[in-house]
């Protein structure tokens, strides 16, 4: 059975779903100040690794893992609120690539399933 990475279309659709949904992050009032400094390039390689890995593409995912990756920002006051904002940019970023609704859902639940490491819960 193919993977959803295979299912969306493979590296080239996760580079396009990545760069979409930073450009929506960095201009959302909600979380686009847990981005001040990062450097964006190095941010969406590793973004893009991460989902590849999630979505069941070859396992490249080298950063660190998503408790300790997110630590400084919960001390920013990272919470459910952006964590929400986050999933609802990433679900617009798939609908705008005409990534299939059952497609979308089972991303959202890869996605959702992170929320108690990046949150620190």
């Amino acid at each position: 059975m193919s993977s959803l990475y295979e299912k969306i279309g493979g590296e080239g659709a996760v580079n396009a779903a990545v760069d979409i949904f930073y450009r929506k992050v960095l201009k959302d009032d909600r979380i686009k100040r847990f981005f001040d400094g990062v450097d964006m390039d190095k941010q969406a390689s590793k973004q893009k690794a991460f989902l590849t890995m999630a979505f069941g593409g070859p396992h490249n995912y080298t950063g660190e893992d998503m408790r300790k990756g997110h630590a400084h920002l919960v001390k920013q006051g990272l919470n459910d609120s952006h964590f929400d904002a986050v999933m609802e940019n990433l679900g617009a970023t798939l609908m705008e690539l005409n990534v299939p609704g059952e497609l979308i859902a089972q991303a959202a639940a890869i996605a959702e399933s992170t929320r108690k490491d990046v949150l620190g819960k």
